[in-house]
């Protein structure tokens, strides 16, 4: 998916940023502001392989989604409801 990206805005001046190591995890992109979307829950899944399922979420609670890199940080979708 992220080549996909990649490739669909490379005649644009996006500066799309992704996330090093959630490539799986990309969804999409969100087409007005260029940033991508990433799936919450195949974030977590893939912190699980590393870590317990708690230690997954708060890494990811403190340590990604709560990360500002500018107005191109990446959004992620709650599709755990």
């Amino acid at each position: 998916m992220k080549q996909r990206i990649i490739e669909e805005l490379e005649n644009c001046e996006a500066n799309t940023i992704f996330y090093d190591g959630f490539d799986e995890a990309i969804i999409g992109i969100e087409y007005e502001s260029f940033r991508v979307i990433y799936s919450i829950s195949k974030c977590i899944e893939i912190l699980r392989k590393d870590m317990s399922e708690e230690d997954a979420r708060e890494h990811f609670d403190f340590n990604v989604v709560s990360g500002y890199v500018g107005e191109k940080t990446p959004i992620f979708c709650n599709d755990e409801l």
